[in-house]
């Protein structure tokens, strides 16, 4: 798990433009329902954003987040993974997530992932990219396989070798599209540096346009308001997610880049 049930995600700037938020119900091609959260710029102006939450699923920090990413611009919607077994209702803090994330397969989540597409592109006339966090994260760099149909995709810490015996984007790279942009944590117990570094050479290998980032100090999860000390940081994330969607609109990045950002 990411964030607690009471975080917020940082705000970027003022808005450009109003928002419209509202919760839905979208349907997977399996016919199972499952619940998601869309926000609407008043006046949109970049690409749209599937937004791929932690492995606590749909959450109240995501929801924002999709309202913040609407008040720059682009239509933004969350997905839940967890429709099947735990319903398309609303969850108290004490959700027992970890539960429903055992009983949640890969077909099921890339079924839900590919309608969450598709609710977009209906929405939308542009471009679609995917951002996700932690285990949303590394399934945001799996959709950057050309069945998904995404223009690029941002992942914030999310583990990208082999976990549970299960392949990861680092040995998927072969079936990738760029761009794909990498947020790291320097300081992420569960994602080494030597993790990190065998994924950039596994795009860059495959030639897949890729850019990293890894901020040197910060802890998984560093992207929240809140936590004065990590200001710098998150509005750094910020301005690189944004100019990324802004680039990837044009088509401009083109070619691999890795950084590691001080404190």
């Amino acid at each position: 798990m990411c964030y607690e049930p009471d975080a917020v995600p940082p705000v970027h700037g003022s808005p450009i433009t109003t928002v419209t938020s509202e919760r839905l119900v979208l349907t997977s091609a399996d016919g199972a329902n499952f619940a998601a959260h869309l926000s609407r710029p008043g006046h949109a102006s970049g690409p749209a954003v599937l937004v791929l939450p932690d492995n606590r699923g749909l959450s109240g920090f995501y929801e924002r987040l999709t309202e913040r990413l609407a008040e720059q611009g682009h239509t933004a919607l969350v997905i839940d993974y967890f429709g099947r077994t735990a319903g398309t209702g609303p969850r108290t803090a004490d959700f027992p997530f970890m539960e429903h994330l055992g009983k949640a397969h890969k077909d099921g989540l890339f079924a839900d992932i590919a309608a969450g597409v598709a609710h977009l592109r209906a929405e939308s006339d542009g471009e679609i990219v995917s951002l996700g966090f932690c285990f949303g994260g590394r399934l945001a760099f799996m959709t950057a396989r050309p069945a998904f149909g995404v223009a690029g995709a941002i992942g914030l810490y999310g583990y990208p070798d082999v976990l549970f015996g299960n392949p990861g984007p680092t040995q998927m790279a072969g079936e990738l599209r760029g761009p794909i942009l990498g947020l790291f944590a320097g300081a992420d117990e569960g994602i080494s540096p030597e993790v990190v570094s065998a994924f950039g050479a596994a795009l860059e290998g495959a030639g897949v346009a890729h850019e990293f980032v890894t901020y040197a100090g910060a802890p998984h999860s560093f992207f929240e308001l809140g936590r004065p000390e990590l200001a710098a940081t998150c509005a750094d994330a910020w301005s690189r997610i944004l100019g990324f969607l802004k680039r990837t609109a044009r088509g401009d990045l083109t070619s691999p880049r890795a950084a590691t950002m001080q404190d």
